[in-house]
This record gives structure tokens, C-alpha cells and sequence, in this order.
């Protein structure tokens, strides 16, 4: 069947089988390995990409559901320079990465949390805690990874409006809707979603 995808700002055609899944067209078939394989069973969050501004196992989307839609992955998050965004910067910042397996993952989920809190108060850490239940990490212990989204939560509320700084930053939308548990950067690199 031909689909179409927006990812990570460019439209992509191709032909795929009913069954594909979205991370084997993400990752075979348009070579953004940065999303990667974990489980196969939506566990671990390893896969997490954001379709349409919310973040999704891409292990559990077949292709064909998500034709027409707009997905940004790890590759997609960096700033126009190539630089870490916000998220990826104060994760490496805290230390919130080690082997950095699951790390593109936790700043694809973690992503619509910051983009969600920039214009409320910052998230608790037992919020912070609760959104990260759908990313497995064997490494950090989570600390480190919750400091650093407080940290990022803290500098996305003090970034200068859009429409003044010229389109630098981005503007948050409106209050996020209840997400459930189960949908829920070494540092540079892999925060970055390189090859790990």
C-alpha cells in the first residue's frame, strides 16, 4: 500500500506491507536508527518517537495507522545549529545518561512533558517519576534523569516568547491532557540518537 509520513519536518512516500510497524519503517526503511529496538512488546520505551506532538511506542503503531501524520524522532530534536536541545543539554548536564540505550526514548517521551510545562508550574518529581514509568532504564537509577528534566523544565518557563526572540524558541501549548503510563545522552552521543 503507498503512504505518506511527515518526518522530522520532510514528506516521505513509500510502499509498505499492511503489517509494518512504524519503528521498522523509521528505522529500515528511512534509516533514523536513533529510535531504537528494545523489547518488541512496548516495555521499555526505547522506541518512543512523538506522532503528531504526542509520544508513542512506535513498536505498537503499524505504518498504515499512522499515514498523514507528522513524526519527529531523536534525529528531528536538535537545534537548527546540530546543537543538544534544551532536554538533551540538561540531561547531559545532570548525568542522566550511561549507556545511553534507552536515553533517545526518554527525551522523545519526556520531550512533550518539557514542551507541556513551559508556561505552568514545573512538574513534582513524583509526576516527573510517574511519566518515566514507560521508559526502562537499567543504568541511572532515574536520579539524574529527573534532575535533569527539572533543570530543562526550569530554563523551557524563563525562554524568551517566539515572537520576540525571532522564532529561537518554541511557544508551549496549551495544559497537556493525562497521558497514560503505558504510552509514556555516552551523553552527547547518545542523547543525540547516533548509533549506540
Amino acid at each position: 500500500m503507498d503512504l505518506s509520513l511527515n518526518v522530522n519536518g520532510r514528506p516521505e512516500q513509500f510502499s509498505a506491507e499492511p503489517n509494518e510497524l512504524l519503528v521498522e519503517r523509521l528505522r529500515d526503511g528511512l534509516g533514523l536508527t536513533g529510535t531504537k529496538v528494545g523489547c518488541d512488546t512496548g516495555q521499555c520505551g526505547t522506541c518512543v518517537v512523538q506522532l503528531d506532538g504526542r509520544s508513542v511506542k512506535s513498536c505498537l503503531i503499524l505504518t498504515a495507522s499512522a499515514t498523514g501524520s507528522r513524526v519527529t524522532t531523536i534525529e528531528g530534536v536538535t537545534t537548527r545549529g546540530g546543537e543538544l536541545n534544551g532536554l538533551q543539554e540538561a540531561l547531559r548536564q545532570e548525568h542522566g545518561t550511561q549507556c545511553g540505550f534507552c536515553t533517545p526514548g526518554m527525551v522523545m517521551a519526556l520531550g512533550e512533558l518539557v514542551e507541556n510545562t513551559a508556561d505552568r508550574e514545573a512538574p513534582t518529581e513524583p509526576e516527573i517519576r510517574e511519566w518515566l514509568t514507560g521508559n526502562l532504564c537499567r543504568c541511572t537509577g532515574y536520579h539524574s534523569v529527573v534532575r535533569g528534566v527539572q533543570r530543562a523544565c526550569s530554563a523551557a518557563r524563563t525562554e524568551i516568547p517566539e515572537e520576540i526572540s525571532g522564532g529561537a524558541a518554541v511557544s508551549a501549548p496549551a495544559e497537556p491532557e493525562p497521558r497514560p503510563a503505558s504510552v509514556s545522552a555516552s551523553a552527547s552521543a547518545s542523547a543525540s540518537g547516533k548509533e549506540v
